[in-house]
């Protein structure tokens, strides 16, 4: 009897023991992620996940706000996929995701457009209206600044060497009147459009190059200090920025986007969408529209300087 009743209390602690992991486990909570959400996952895990990567047009955080809008209505009308909207912090970082293959969609700028077909992207739109592209530079009301030569020797901002209508086009307007880019001024890549435009306003550099969207952007949300600067000189428009589409991924989602994309003007609501972003419309495009930035590129690296500085 005594071995039975240990039997008993000996599997009696077993159970109690198994009921209380069962219990721990059940008790155990995944940790909560009290950091901001920029965009969610599918609810079902059959669905692929495929980001979208927008160049640096502005900081993180602002382009999140931005372009998740048009995410989130590209993610309401997409069958078989969900989309995940992804910054960068500069345009070098963009441009090491894109020439890795990371990202199955792009928004680049149009010299950032030919690298990405050769790692492995085609175009299906352009984003925005091809008068839009254009460099600008900005100046302070009170510099003093009339005539591109009054540049020579002073400092000028720019997001990046490789921003087209921030930085290439607006060096090219610059050569074409006479200023050695390489010698007779001093360039400075500031890391984003904001950035150069700041720049400017704090009296660091004399000018700062940009392009329509982001100074249109910034006279809303900075009126002050863009009230102390202005618009001086403005080159000829090119092509605009692109949408692109790994080549790897299906037709069906790359026939969905295209479509979304072209209608979201026709609407009130995405409209609005195209509002935040300071884009008119997308347009449906291919690789062939963007030959002249080709061309272009070709005649200022003969010209001015290489491109590829890194």
């Amino acid at each position: 009897m005594s071995e039975l009743r240990y039997m008993a209390n000996a599997a009696f602690r077993i159970v109690c023991v198994a009921l209380w992991m069962l219990c721990a486990q059940g008790c155990k909570q995944a940790p909560q992620d009290t950091g901001p959400r920029y965009s969610f996952s599918p609810s079902s895990e059959t669905i692929p996940v495929y980001h979208f990567a927008v160049h640096p047009l502005h900081n993180p955080t602002k382009l999140m706000q931005a372009y998740q809008p048009l995410v989130d209505y590209l993610n309401s009308r997409l069958t078989g996929a969900h989309l995940i909207l992804e910054a960068s912090r500069d345009y070098a970082n963009f441009e090491e995701k894109y020439q890795a293959c990371k990202p199955e969609f792009l928004l680049p700028n149009p010299w950032q457009t030919l690298q990405a077909m050769k790692a492995g992207y085609s175009v299906i739109a352009m984003a925005g209206e091809p008068k839009d592209f254009r460099g600008i530079f900005i100046v302070r009301k009170d510099s003093g600044i009339r005539q591109p030569s009054d540049l020579k020797g002073q400092a000028v901002s720019y997001p990046s060497p490789t921003a087209l209508a921030a930085c290439i086009m607006p060096q090219y307007f610059l050569h074409a009147r006479g200023i050695d880019i390489n010698r007779a001024i001093v360039n400075r890549y500031v890391g984003s459009q904001e950035s150069s435009i700041m720049n400017v306003y704090l009296k660091i550099t004399l000018a700062g190059a940009t392009w329509p969207p982001p100074w249109r952007s910034f006279q809303k949300e900075h009126p002050r200090e863009a009230a102390e600067l202005k618009v001086m000189w403005e080159t000829e428009p090119l092509v605009n920025n692109s949408v692109m589409i790994r080549r790897d991924l299906p037709v069906a989602i790359r026939e969905q986007v295209r479509k979304f994309l072209a209608v979201l003007h026709e609407t009130d609501a995405g409209k609005a969408i195209l509002a935040g972003m300071e884009t008119a419309r997308f347009i449906p495009a291919t690789d062939e529209d963007y030959e002249v930035v080709r061309s272009y590129v070709e005649r200022f690296e003969r010209e001015v300087r290489k491109v590829e500085t890194r």
